[in-house]
């Protein structure tokens, strides 16, 4: 089914305060309670919303360091292996497949940079298969937001026609 004008601003409404309750969506786009659940279960359905979360500080949780760790594999190395292993790392966020000279991208969240050695050195090296890291350190971040509806960044809606 096709995403129209409507589901394209319950979404951004959405992503903007998800705890939004359906009657105050109503009232933003000009339809009903009930048809505004509908809508959102439809979406849910779709897999389009992927579910409701809430966003927590890493820094007000003592986690004042945020690094991008980029990992190399051998070419021996079990993928499905290191993905169970680094899934069992609370401190990463983020891990992408990648393309260039590393295999993935982890964004990582911890406790300074002994927190940072110690993932590291005492877990992440220790995975059988990794060769190598490459981390980079983030100073600052002046833009975090989930993904914008397409209508918001101008891409089609192929997906969906």
């Amino acid at each position: 089914m096709a995403i129209d004008p409507l589901d394209l601003e319950i979404m951004s409404l959405l992503r903007d305060d998800g705890r939004m309750t359906f009657t105050d969506l109503a009232q933003r786009v000009g339809l009903t309670g009930p048809s505004v659940a509908d809508r959102v279960r439809r979406l849910e359905g779709q897999g389009i919303i992927r579910g409701f979360s809430a966003r927590l500080d890493p820094a007000a949780l003592g986690l004042t360091l945020t690094a991008f760790i980029a990992i190399s594999l051998s070419t021996s190395a079990s993928t499905s292996a290191f993905l169970d292993d680094i899934g069992r790392l609370p401190q990463i966020v983020e891990c992408h497949h990648i393309t260039g000279q590393e295999d993935y991208l982890l964004k990582v969240h911890v406790a300074g940079t002994r927190g940072l050695e110690q993932l590291i050195s005492d877990s992440l090296k220790a995975i059988p298969g990794v060769i190598a890291t490459r981390t980079t350190v983030v100073l600052s971040t002046p833009c975090e937001r989930t993904v914008a509806p397409p209508h918001e960044t101008g891409a089609s809606d192929e997906r969906h026609d």
